[in-house]
């Protein structure tokens, strides 16, 4: 696992930055998503005016709230996972993991 990113909460969302070895994007947001949808996502992740992802709230086995991400481009190989965390400062980390292969 890598942090790919760091965020701060805003007055509707979060904004922050990602950076990869081949991502560097300094405005990034997340949005909510408006009304309800049982299988949508709760965000949607923008990065000025264009829309690169998504995000679902979610709950760990030990009771801590996070966020869910999938990044996605064309100019990406594969969809980027992560989850967006708190950590000890006010800070949040967008921690990137890979997908393990199903058996």
């Amino acid at each position: 696992m890598a942090t790919i990113g760091t965020f701060s909460r805003t007055e509707n969302g979060f904004s922050g930055a990602v950076k990869t070895l081949n991502l560097n994007v300094k405005s990034v947001k997340f949005l909510p998503v408006e009304g309800e949808n049982e299988n949508g996502p709760d965000f949607r992740v923008l990065a000025g005016t264009t829309e690169f992802g998504a995000a679902w709230k979610k709950q760990s086995d030990k009771g801590n709230s996070y966020l869910s991400v999938k990044l996605d481009d064309p100019s990406f190989p594969a969809p980027i996972y992560a989850s967006l965390v708190e950590t000890e400062t006010e800070e949040l980390a967008l921690i990137w993991s890979r997908r393990r292969a199903a058996n």
